[in-house]
C-alpha cells in the first residue's frame, strides 16, 4: 500500500519537474539560437570580404540570420536551418520572431556545406512576404547574392533592385544548388516558447508586444558601425 502511494507521489513529482522544467529548457534552446545569430553578424561584418553587407544593412528594412544553415546532396540533396527576423523600426530593431529554412533538390550536386547566412531584407513587398507565413524564395518574393558564398546563392549575376540579398559564409564544399525555391516559414512555437505567451510575428516585430533582453546583444550587433 505505502509502496504503491509513494510510486504514484515519485510519478506526480517527476511530471511536475518536467513541466516546469519544460519551458525553461526550450527557451535555453532559443536563446542559443539568438545568441549564434549574433556571432555570425559579428563574423560576417568583421569579415574583409563582406564589405557590402554593412551598406545593405544599413538600407535593410529587416533582416533574417540563419547561423548554422546545413547542406547535403549527392544528386538528391537539402538544406536546413533556423534563425531569427528582426525589423527595422523608429527606436532600432526588434525584438527576434524565430523562423526556419528548408528546401530539397534534385540535379547535379554532391558535398555537404554548412554556412552563416544573413538575408538582408531590402523592400516594404519583401518584408510583406517574409512577414507571412511562409514563402518561396525566386516566386514570392526575389533574391540576390552578395558578394560571397556563391555556391549557395540566388545566381550568379545579382539582379539590381531584388527584394533581398543574400550573404553566406561557408565552410565545406558543395558544388551546385541555390537558394531559390527555398521556403523560409515562421516558428510559431519556438516565439511562443521563448516569450511565454502567444505573440503572431507581427506582434514581435512591428507592433513591439515581445520582450527579449536575451536579444541585446544581437541588436547591437546589428546595429554597430
Amino acid at each position: 500500500m505505502f509502496r504503491s502511494i509513494r510510486c504514484i507521489v515519485s510519478v506526480v513529482t517527476l511530471a511536475v519537474i518536467a513541466l516546469a522544467a519544460g519551458p525553461v529548457a526550450a527557451q535555453k534552446a532559443e536563446q542559443e539560437i539568438v545568441d549564434k545569430a549574433r556571432l555570425a553578424v559579428e563574423h560576417l561584418r568583421s569579415d574583409p570580404d563582406f564589405t557590402t553587407l554593412n551598406e545593405a544593412l544599413g538600407r535593410a528594412k529587416a533582416v533574417l540570420v540563419i547561423p548554422s544553415l546545413l547542406k547535403a546532396g549527392f544528386i538528391l540533396g537539402g538544406e536546413g536551418g533556423s534563425g531569427v527576423l528582426l525589423v527595422r523600426t523608429a527606436s532600432g530593431w526588434s525584438d527576434p520572431a524565430f523562423y526556419t529554412m528548408a528546401s530539397g533538390s534534385i540535379g547535379l550536386q554532391i558535398g555537404a556545406q554548412d554556412a552563416e547566412v544573413i538575408f538582408t531584407v531590402m523592400t516594404d513587398k519583401g518584408l510583406d512576404q517574409v512577414i507571412k507565413n511562409q514563402i518561396k524564395l525566386g516566386a514570392d518574393a526575389s533574391i540576390a547574392v552578395g558578394p560571397k558564398g556563391m555556391g549557395l546563392g540566388a545566381s550568379t549575376t545579382p539582379a539590381l533592385g531584388a527584394d533581398i540579398y543574400s550573404f553566406a559564409r561557408t565552410r565545406g564544399a558543395f558544388a551546385g544548388g541555390s537558394f531559390e525555391g527555398s521556403y523560409i516559414s515562421a516558428r510559431e512555437e519556438w516565439n511562443r516558447a521563448y516569450y511565454g505567451k502567444d505573440l503572431t510575428v507581427e506582434d514581435i516585430v512591428l507592433h513591439d508586444k515581445a520582450d527579449a533582453p536575451g536579444a541585446d546583444a544581437l541588436k547591437q550587433a546589428l546595429g554597430a558601425r
